[in-house]
């Protein structure tokens, strides 16, 4: 059985071509059959997919096209040149526009690829999380489609246990590695949980869309988003089932919010030291969490003094990712022991696979020799012949059946071949030497 890998990546390709070649999450499954259509039916095509097994794998960062086939060992340019037919195809591009962008990844290196994006090694962002359900959901496409067989399937199930493995029993996941992360993870220090506490962010800038995102993933009691328009704000609040105020609301409101996020692109400090006291005083001194991304500050350096409130520069989280980066990197080398050794057992697992016709045949031919001699046997006793006869002549036909195949191979080898044999034999009969 030949495993394949075909695809570009945020590695090999630039956005203005992965978003070329990229697949609507409503047309994979579509695109699963379109696959085997063109790999099993074109008269010069490598015949890749002979056995219809085939899935596709396509995020921002990556389109992927895995597949399985009987199809013989090589002819991997071959199979890359059909991918990229198949793609320019499909998506209506040039074929020199993708061929040179593409890899081609077989056998073992296919596997150990699909443990490391599963993984989240192989993604931009070292182990983020998001590519595992991508990958489950193209999984699950591939196989409404018919695009999953018996090696396919496989790999995929064990795909998902190796990524569990590594997320449960590494650090690659544990660790910020962007400032909304780290902003959500440092709130995590001061309260026990995000979903009861009401969440303020200042401004409707990028950077506050992306930590209104990581924040809104933990369910908090409430979001809110401060903004000089309110309409902006109201856009933005609106994607996340929140609400929004203007700034110039601010400083009567600031009590009722647990944890801060500000970014905007004032010049001068919006939030002072006399309006943080004054809403710690109104909080009864319940903590406050505050996290300044603006630069210039947006929040007064002095606020940090407070004893009940926990500042956070734009520094501060910087240095939270650095260390979340280097944590992972030290993980890295524990993920990649545990890939490399469920590859291992996967490709085991397959030669296995590969040995179960013969298996059969070897059980059909003995079964065949075996209903032959029990007839014999049968007739000599219905003629009247001896028990004893007739069980001493069924089993000396038995074993000279099953021996005469070996015996007739051994003769008639020479030099290498029956040196080989002299070395299996024995091992096969158990024999002594």
């Amino acid at each position: 059985m030949q495993l394949l890998a075909v695809g570009l990546n945020h590695t090999t390709a630039p956005v203005s071509l992965r978003e070329k070649v990229a697949f609507p999450a409503d047309q994979i499954g579509q695109a699963v059959a379109a696959a085997r259509a063109w790999f099993g039916g074109r008269e010069n095509a490598t015949n890749l997919l002979p056995a219809g097994e085939a899935a596709i794998l396509s995020t921002c960062n990556r389109t992927e096209l895995y597949a399985a086939s009987t199809a013989p060992d090589g002819g991997f340019d071959s199979a890359i040149d059909s991918t990229a037919h198949f793609l320019a195809d499909f998506h209506r591009l040039p074929y020199a526009d993708l061929r040179p962008f593409l890899y081609a990844l077989p056998q073992d290196n296919a596997v150990r690829h699909a443990f490391r994006v599963a993984s989240g090694l192989d993604s931009m962002v070292l182990g983020e999380p998001q590519i595992l359900g991508q990958m489950k959901d193209a999984v699950r496409q591939a196989d409404a489609a018919g695009g999953l067989g018996t090696y396919l399937h496989q790999l995929f199930q064990r795909t998902f246990a190796v990524a569990k493995e590594v997320r449960t029993t590494t650090e690659i996941g544990a660790h910020s590695v962007s400032m909304a992360a780290a902003a959500v993870r440092l709130s995590q220090r001061i309260f026990d949980s995000v979903a009861s506490q009401n969440v303020l962010f200042i401004g409707a800038g990028e950077m506050i869309e992306l930590c209104a995102t990581h924040f809104a993933a933990q369910n908090p009691k409430s979001l809110t988003v401060a903004n000089r328009t309110l309409e902006r704000g109201e856009t933005l609040a609106h994607r996340f089932n929140g609400s929004a105020l203007r700034l110039a609301d601010l400083p009567t409101r600031l009590a009722e919010f647990d944890i801060v996020v500000s970014c905007t692109a004032s010049s001068l400090p919006i939030i002072g030291l006399g309006l943080v006291e004054r809403a710690v005083k109104a909080r009864r001194h319940k903590p406050i969490f505050m996290v300044d991304l603006a630069v210039p500050r947006d929040i007064e350096s002095e606020v940090g003094r407070l004893d009940d409130v926990f500042l956070y520069t734009v520094d501060d989280l910087a240095t939270v990712v650095q260390s979340g980066v280097e944590n992972r990197q030290a993980a890295v080398a524990q993920a990649e022991a545990i890939i490399e050794t469920r590859v291992q057992s996967f490709m085991h697992w397959i030669d296995t696979r590969a040995m179960v016709p013969l298996i059969q045949d070897l059980h059909e031919t003995g079964e065949t020799l075996r209903l032959a001699e029990l007839e014999r046997a049968r007739r000599m006793l219905a003629k009247g012949d001896d028990v004893e006869a007739v069980l001493e002549a069924l089993s000396k036909g038995l074993t000279a059946k099953f021996l005469h195949g070996p015996q007739q191979a051994l003769h008639h080898a020479q030099g290498e071949q029956r040196s080989q044999l002299v070395t299996l034999l024995p091992q096969l009969f158990r024999t002594k030497r």
